[in-house]
């Protein structure tokens, strides 16, 4: 019974590590696009992405978004979670670049792509998990949801195509550099200053307005943050650049401002 017992615990092993390989895990097609088409700018801070490339490598991302939408729910609930939340953030930013170029080069803004009545990110355009679905489902019901990944950095890992917006990365993320690449997201998007800094004559922090939109996601505990004063503080070194300035943000002392969101499309032309 015991030997029995032990060759059915094999094979799920073998069932599970199986259904793990059919999917490309190092998200290569989507690497080698990111690779291609987004440009760092704000000395490596920010980036702008050349839409215009990507619509001539419309059938190579086409290809990426199919395999996205090929993986089945059952599949994917086998994986371990860095690879979900990987997986989920990549599709996320490729489905993004293919809303924006069903209407690229005719608008300013992704939400250009919007209504009155809806907003486009509520817009269903593509299908993940068999069922027609759009970005909010992917951003709110499946990485931010609770009790699952409890991750707040995917709010540097999940793009709106927008200058305000932290910057779409030049590589794909994967299970094996998850960690890294939020924590270098983090970094890099509170260390440029046109979005997120320490104000030397005010003694301010102002910084993007994400953190009043998603501030709740930054007082859970989850990673280590338990609130936005406490999550610049973990930055200071980003935020200031004087000695007195980075212990003024790391002491929690510096009064919070939010800055405007540049809803302009981050558009490399």
């Amino acid at each position: 019974m015991k030997a029995l017992l032990r060759l059915a615990v094999v094979l799920l092993g073998f069932m599970a590590a199986s259904a793990f390989a059919q999917f490309d895990q190092t998200h290569k097609a989507w690497d080698d696009l990111l690779k291609k088409h987004v440009k760092y700018t704000q000395n490596g801070n920010a980036s702008r992405v050349d839409y215009a490339g990507f619509a001539k490598d419309r059938a190579a991302l086409k290809a990426v978004l199919d395999s996205d939408s090929a993986v089945p729910k059952a599949e994917f609930d086998k994986w371990p979670k860095p690879a979900q939340q990987a997986f989920l953030i990549n599709a996320y930013n490729a489905f993004t670049v293919e809303l924006i170029l069903t209407k690229y080069p005719d608008l300013k803004s992704i939400r250009d792509l919007g209504s009155f009545v809806s907003k486009p990110w509520s817009k269903k355009f593509f299908t993940l998990f068999g069922q027609e679905t759009n970005l909010d489902n992917i951003e709110h019901d499946m990485l931010r949801k609770g009790g699952v990944y409890d991750d707040p950095r995917v709010h540097v890992a999940v793009v709106c195509a927008s200058i305000g917006c932290p910057m779409l990365r030049n590589e794909a993320f994967t299970a094996a550099n998850l960690e890294a690449s939020l924590e270098d997201a983090m970094k890099r998007f509170l260390s440029d200053r046109t979005r997120n800094r320490l104000n030397p004559q005010t003694k301010k922090l102002e910084i993007s307005k994400i953190f009043d939109w998603y501030g709740k996601d930054f007082e859970k505990g989850h990673k280590g943050f338990t609130s936005v004063k406490a999550t610049m503080a973990k930055y200071a070194d980003q935020l200031a650049d004087a000695p007195a300035d980075r212990a003024l943000v790391r002491d929690q002392k510096a009064d919070v401002t939010f800055l405007d969101y540049d809803w302009s499309l981050n558009d490399a032309k």
